[in-house]
């Protein structure tokens, strides 16, 4: 059995190939620029060159894309958008289009001059992927799934906060099926509102295998239960700390979600985020604590404290953030080549967090977790997943031995 696994960020898209006849140390691996990374490169060389642009494709992860495609129209070059990539940067196409971009229909993109360049937006792109294994001697053909994670806001109505609509979604999700895949769905079943989702599922052209998508953090969090650390523990508490979102589940039994919350990584700093993960232990986080400081949101479910004791390993931080719990020195400085730079702003944290590496590798945990929510998902794979997710070391047959 085979199974892709695409994990798409900010700043990296990280893609798993999972194998079941190998161990999961020995699965092909690529840790490569994300999806809204390339269009931000693409769109920045475009303004030195001075090029109009039409963006088509569908809805896409924003952030550094929506940037650049600004900055290129401040510029006063041409920046064209479908309807459909335009909503890439807002879903309010009058905002877009105040932001000085133009949107056209498909047919009025088509019409344009060749000079103009054109971008195609997607979060998913499985022909790239397959002709990057395939340089390698990797056939992606004949695959048994593919499984795609994206952080999806939703719609929202326009009379509804983005932020709370995100946070409706997440409480209706624990509330419907209390544990981490509750937020996989299957292509055919993924929720009208969570167009990124969807977007996905309609940009997998050509892809004949059955097809998951997953929001990225719950996915990230689901992977660090795997480590064998972290598996050790029977109750824990897990912070995804990404590069523009951080979401914190409590687990308890079962890994049954006891609580959560989601803030804006760029509002936290060390002080703000270790009295979060203190409140959502202890139970005494409000939902009006983060919403109020411009966040998602926060729920409680259980209401027995989690005892975050010296060594206990009860909170777990992973994430391209996760450095924010690093400890630095007053007065240290770093040196980077010959260039030596002054030091960060000093950090003390009193928590004392473990960094979670489940099957050796932190930067496909999120992989990890969509591999073990294709097993809920599609129960009829479900035994080998899980089987290769239980297996130690060694077990495998050697990838040289594999035709």
């Amino acid at each position: 059995m085979r199974i892709l696994n695409v994990d798409v960020g900010t700043g990296t898209q990280d893609i798993y190939l999972y194998d079941s006849r190998v161990d999961l140390e020995n699965g092909f691996k690529l840790v490569i620029p994300s999806p809204t990374m390339i269009v931000h490169r693409q769109l920045r060389a475009a303004t030195q060159r001075g090029q109009a642009v039409a963006l088509t494709g569908v809805t896409m992860g924003g952030g550094p894309s929506h940037w650049a495609a600004r900055d290129h129209a401040k510029a006063g070059y041409a920046v064209y958008a479908t309807p459909e990539a335009a909503r890439t940067f807002d879903d309010d196409l009058d905002r877009v289009q105040a932001d000085g971009m133009l949107v056209l229909s498909e047919d009025e993109i088509a019409a344009l001059p060749d000079t103009v360049l054109r971008l195609e937006l997607r979060d998913f792109d499985f022909a790239a992927i397959a002709r990057a294994f395939n340089e390698f001697g990797v056939d992606l053909g004949n695959l048994d799934a593919v499984a795609v994670a994206v952080f999806d806001h939703g719609a929202a109505p326009p009379e509804v906060s983005d932020r709370q609509f995100r946070f409706d979604y997440l409480d209706e999700q624990i509330r419907a099926r209390n544990r981490l895949s509750a937020f996989a769905f299957s292509r055919d079943n993924v929720p009208a509102a969570m167009t990124r989702l969807q977007a996905v599922v309609n940009s997998a052209h050509g892809l004949d295998a059955p097809l998951v998508v997953m929001d990225t953090a719950p996915a990230a969090v689901l992977g660090a239960t795997l480590d064998p650390v972290v598996s050790q523990r029977p109750r824990v508490m897990i912070a995804n700390v990404g590069n523009f979102h951080t979401l914190a589940f409590r687990l308890g039994a079962e890994r049954q979600i006891e609580g959560v919350f989601e803030h804006h990584t760029g509002l936290l700093d060390l002080p703000k985020l270790e009295g979060l993960l203190r409140a959502l232990a202890d139970g005494s986080l409000q939902h009006a604590d983060v919403f109020g400081d411009h966040g998602h949101g926060a729920l409680i479910y259980g209401h027995d404290a989690l005892p975050l004791g010296d060594g206990e390993f009860n909170v777990v931080v992973t994430g391209p953030r996760r450095g924010m719990f690093v400890p630095t020195e007053d007065g240290r400085r770093r040196k980077t080549g010959d260039a030596v730079l002054p030091s960060p702003v000093p950090r003390h944290p009193s928590l004392r967090p473990y960094f979670p590496a489940p099957y050796g590798d932190m930067m496909i945990a999120g992989c990890f977790g969509l591999l073990a929510a294709v097993a809920d998902v599609l129960p009829e794979l479900g035994e080998p997943i899980r089987a290769s997710l239980r297996g130690a070391g060694g077990r495998g047959t050697p990838p040289w031995e594999i035709g």
